[in-house]
């Protein structure tokens, strides 16, 4: 939606918004390259129990993580910590991380990516969501293939065990 007084100015309704599933988890894009002049982007996650990304680096973009509900170990270049609801987490790019719910219930996250682009990685790399519906896990045969698109943003990931980035 566009107001009719702005040019620019967008608004994404809460549940709205093109939502991927990926890596178990449930990423719906709120801010787009094209929504923000490329500035941000912007990233509404939802991380089950067990559930999160392998360890990761970004090369092209910052990430900041605001935590809405529950809680995630964050690891940031082999030193762990646990962020709850209300923290805040800057990552500057160049940063080896991961994250991941140790916890029993659901946890829901704003992800900001500076600048604008990295947002899309999750339309592309993962599957539509169904509203209602938990994620599937992440295979291997889905790893690699998601591997290799992670690499097309200019991002490098480490394969779990049981599956390779060929």
């Amino acid at each position: 939606m566009t107001f009719s007084n702005g040019p620019g100015v967008s608004y994404v309704r809460a549940g709205e918004g093109p939502a991927s599933w990926l890596v178990g988890d449930t990423y719906t894009v709120k801010a787009t390259s094209e929504s923000t002049g490329g500035a941000f982007g912007l990233i509404e996650a939802s991380i089950p129990p067990g559930s999160g990304p392998p360890p990761h680096v970004h090369t092209r973009e910052d990430e900041a993580f605001y935590l809405l509900d529950g809680v995630l170990e964050i690891a940031v270049g082999g030193e762990i910590t646990v962020a709850r609801a209300g923290d805040f987490v800057y990552l500057p790019r160049g940063i080896p991380h991961w994250f991941k719910n140790p916890s029993v219930n659901a946890a829901r996250a704003l992800i900001l990516v500076t600048p604008a682009g990295f947002e899309q990685f999750f339309v592309e790399a993962g599957s539509p969501a169904r509203p209602g519906v938990q994620a599937p896990p992440t295979g291997p045969d889905e790893f690699e293939r998601m591997a290799e698109i992670t690499s097309r943003y200019g991002n490098h990931i480490q394969a779990p065990t049981g599956a390779s980035t060929k």
